[in-house]
């Protein structure tokens, strides 16, 4: 009999499970729980080997659940928060006074930060901290009380709310284009130099919404995520997608031009709040303030 009790898996590879299925990627789990890509990936082998059963499938845009997985997550997650729940109930009522958000770098950075003192105004006597990041918490142990993610609204993260579905499109600075000249049109736009996040997913996606057929292997740097593709566009570097939400000010005073105008909108923003604050009374009145405050495009 396992010490965690009858039937029950390992609890460290319920966790690693957990993060893989939470996050959607092998990487992005182990950054999550703070232990290596190879931990993370024998864990939940081990677990398939225990269960009998495949729970993922790796695929060029991340790990997929199997149905098998699908349910394992599901009743694996609501444990987890029943047990942050249990954990918040433990904790000095005093805690709860602080409001810590974790959000993705483009939007903490560009939309997010530069509004600070309207949130603090707006929150009152609340111990207000920003971290810019592009995963998600683990509020279990307590790392944030609420992230603003970004993501397919197919597939959001347990407990998640729509905040924005924001238009995309792809945006050069004027000395980029004075150099280059602007693409007239798709065609040429895909021969150009193009600025990729982590993979050239994005902008391959967005060809495929404005029904243009790629022939080729897109061009341009691959960086880390949006806000380093906005820099890099800033700087001359080729053409990003951006939105009016965190390229809106550089748009209106024209350091950044928007080129062959489109309505596309890949994936949006959410708001998930910690298992044991989603009725707090201080989330809530962040979350108006949202609300009140994100653009409508």
């Amino acid at each position: 009999m396992s010490a965690d009790g009858p039937n029950l898996p390992p609890l460290i590879m319920l966790r690693a499970f957990e993060a893989v299925a939470r996050m959607g990627s092998m990487r992005k789990a182990a950054d999550d729980i703070g232990v290596s890509h190879t931990v993370v990936s024998r864990h939940v082998r081990n677990l398939e080997h225990w269960l009998g059963q495949a729970l993922v499938t790796a695929t060029p845009r991340g790990v997929v659940l199997t149905a098998q997985g699908e349910a394992l997550f599901a009743a694996t997650s609501r444990a987890f928060r029943i047990i942050a729940n249990a954990a918040a109930e433990l904790r000095p009522a005093s805690r709860r006074t602080s409001l810590r958000i974790w959000c993705m770098p483009g939007l903490a950075t560009r939309w997010l930060t530069p509004r600070l003192s309207a949130i603090e105004a707006a929150m009152g006597n609340v111990d207000f901290s920003l971290r810019a990041i592009d995963r998600l918490p683990d509020f279990a142990a307590g790392e944030a009380d609420l992230m603003i993610g970004f993501g397919s609204f197919d597939r959001l993260p347990p407990g998640a709310e729509r905040l924005l579905m924001p238009r995309m499109f792809p945006a050069a600075s004027p000395d980029w284009i004075a150099r280059h000249g602007a693409p007239k049109d798709l065609s040429e736009l895909a021969r150009a130099p193009l600025i990729h996040e982590e993979s050239r997913q994005q902008w391959t996606d967005w060809f495929e919404a404005m029904g243009f057929a790629l022939r080729g292997e897109l061009r341009g740097p691959r960086l880390w995520d949006a806000n380093l593709g906005f820099d890099a566009a800033l700087a001359g570097q080729g053409i990003a997608l951006v939105t009016r939400l965190t390229a809106g000010a550089e748009i209106d005073d024209g350091r950044l031009v928007e080129i062959l105008t489109s309505t596309v909108r890949l994936g949006g923003y959410y708001l998930v709040k910690a298992p044991q604050r989603v009725d707090d009374p201080v989330l809530a009145r962040f979350e108006r303030w949202l609300e009140e405050n994100l653009p409508l495009d």
